[in-house]
């Protein structure tokens, strides 16, 4: 796992408790790329995630 910074809240996925962030990687070989992923539980800009996997789906 690799930790994100959240950068941007685009909105809620449906559920109360999912929503959609926009997060930077700030450690790993991937540091630097920003990605979109889904969040669980309260989140706002600025707070720390970790991430399974960096690789695009496709």
């Amino acid at each position: 796992m690799v930790e994100a910074k959240v950068i941007e809240v685009i909105g809620d996925q449906g559920h109360r408790t999912v929503r959609k962030v926009r997060c930077r990687v700030i450690e790993g070989d991937e540091e630097g790329k920003i990605l979109v992923r889904d969040a669980r539980g309260p989140i706002r800009e600025d707070d720390v995630v970790h991430i399974k996997e960096t690789q695009m789906e496709g």
